[in-house]
């Protein structure tokens, strides 16, 4: 027994000594985290003074760690997450900090003006009035009271006027509710609704834009955004948000469906600029109607892809198709100087001079810094001056799109029909004679590269006002001189 008994007390003895090994170990331990958390909230300090804020927070990340039970260290925390703004993330650490020290007014007041600040006003009040008792001459608590109270009144005013359709009063009113809760998502989304009643979309859209941050997985905000761009035209922009909505939710069926929509049109559209680029007119056609048969409801890309089927029209020559297709892109956009332009070209081939003038005035006066319109509009003008002397193009029965050889063959056909030979009478012969070297001062000018540019640019070259002071003598085929007087006589050559 006596053996047994120093056994145990041998034991006892152990383990005494093993607690206070323990002990002491622990209390190193604990001194030792202590310590520890001191430095990350002094590092914390000093990097939220100088402005590095996530470095700051990664401190005060430790700091929590190290002492869950440290109210201060979540308060600090908070202040780095307002400071980053990341109000969202302060809260819990607010409340934490309250939770632990339920007297500590800062953080009620902090935590007061957040929720007032997102629109919890009950909330809100709870910690103004928890100020107030405990401190009664709070001057801020009382202050943010009576913004609260102010807010209610303007948030009722402002749904009961909504309720009577007078949104116009309503956005006065919202105005005043978001100036003290800007962050509630509901008041910017009410706002919206309003503005889109008054048919004001880009107000509707910036309302809107801030809600997708304000709400957690707001899929509705990123479609209706995404569907508000779309009916402005703005097809990029509405693909962006769209993908938001998705990246929150892959198989969200509104957003998917509009996803596919959006992502058909803006291919087609993308994929008819970049043939246009190309020169290739005839493709990029066919693939502006695909626009319009693939969205016939929105006015504005029926509207942008006519406007480009015209430039389109008039790049490839196709005068009769060009003018009706401009014609109907003008009326539904008067406003659009690339259009009226588009159609002055088209004008000029078609040789209607008078019509290519007023088309390039309206257009310079939409955008009178255009260079290319101003060129356009001074070469109208010079074919408009031409075609009321001597029209090479006409004389010939050619349109101003025919190459050398065509010229060639309309010269030979006229040049015979006019031979000075098949008349008998002498008035005849003279007619004829004055027709055929009209004929032949056509297809010398049209053969000319270098005249054909200057007649293409406005300009006469067998103007004698164009031949003053140049020191140019100009020759002429059969030994004549279509602006001299005097007799002829014809050596004719129809090569």
């Amino acid at each position: 027994m006596e053996r047994e008994r120093r056994g145990v007390s041998g034991v006892l003895s152990s383990l005494s000594l093993l607690c206070v090994i323990l002990d002491l170990h622990l209390d190193g331990s604990l001194a030792a985290s202590q310590a520890e958390v001191e430095n990350h909230l002094e590092m914390g300090r000093k990097l939220l003074a100088a402005g590095q804020l996530a470095e700051a927070l990664s401190h005060y990340h430790s700091a929590v760690d190290g002492d869950p039970s440290n109210y201060l260290t979540y308060y600090k925390r908070a202040a780095v997450y307002l400071a980053m703004g990341k109000f969202k993330s302060a809260l819990p650490d607010l409340s934490k900090a309250i939770a632990l020290k339920p007297d500590f007014l800062a953080a009620r007041l902090q935590r007061g003006n957040i929720l007032l600040k997102q629109g919890d006003t009950e909330e809100a009040r709870e910690d103004f009035q928890a100020v107030m008792q405990s401190n009664p001459t709070n001057e801020e608590a009382r202050n943010q009271l009576e913004r609260l109270r102010e807010l209610e009144a303007s948030r009722e005013e402002a749904w009961a006027a909504h309720d009577r359709e007078d949104y116009g009063e309503a956005i006065s009113w919202l105005e005043k509710v978001i100036e003290h809760s800007p962050w509630d998502p509901s008041v910017r989304e009410l706002r919206s609704e309003c503005y889109l009643q008054i048919g004001d979309v880009s107000k509707a859209i910036h309302d809107l834009k801030p809600t997708t941050k304000l709400r957690n997985d707001n899929r509705a905000a990123f479609l209706k955004l995404s569907q508000l761009y779309y009916t402005m035209g703005a097809h990029e922009e509405s693909l962006s948000h769209v993908r938001e909505c998705l990246k929150l939710d892959q198989d969200d069926k509104p957003c998917l469906s509009h996803y596919k929509q959006v992502k058909k049109l803006s291919r087609q559209l993308e994929s008819a600029e970049e043939l246009v680029r190309d020169q290739r007119f005839e493709a990029a056609i066919e693939k502006f109607e695909a626009a319009i048969k693939t969205e016939p409801n929105v006015e504005i890309y029926r509207k942008r892809a006519k406007e480009r089927i015209c430039h389109c029209l008039s790049k490839s020559q196709h005068t009769e198709a060009a003018i009706k297709v401009c014609t109907e892109a003008i009326q539904r956009d008067p406003q659009n100087a690339q259009t009226l332009r588009d159609r002055a070209e088209v004008f000029i081939l078609n040789e209607e001079y008078e019509k290519a003038v007023e088309d390039f005035q309206q257009a310079k006066e939409l955008d009178g810094d255009n260079e290319e319109i101003k060129e356009g509009l001074e070469r109208a003008q010079k074919l408009l001056k031409q075609s009321q002397k001597r029209d090479y193009y006409k004389i010939l029965g050619v349109k101003r799109n025919a190459n050398k050889q065509e010229v060639i063959k309309a010269y030979r056909k006229l040049a015979q029909q006019w031979h000075p030979d098949n008349f008998q009478s002498e008035e005849e012969k003279k007619a004829a004679e004055k027709k055929f070297i009209d004929i032949a001062a056509a297809k010398e000018v049209l053969t000319d590269p270098e005249m054909r540019q200057k007649v293409d640019a406005g300009e006469d070259p067998l103007d004698p006002e164009n031949q003053q002071g140049s020191g140019h003598h100009q020759q002429w085929p059969f030994g004549f001189n279509p602006y001299s007087s005097g007799n002829f006589h014809f050596k004719f050559n129809f090569n």
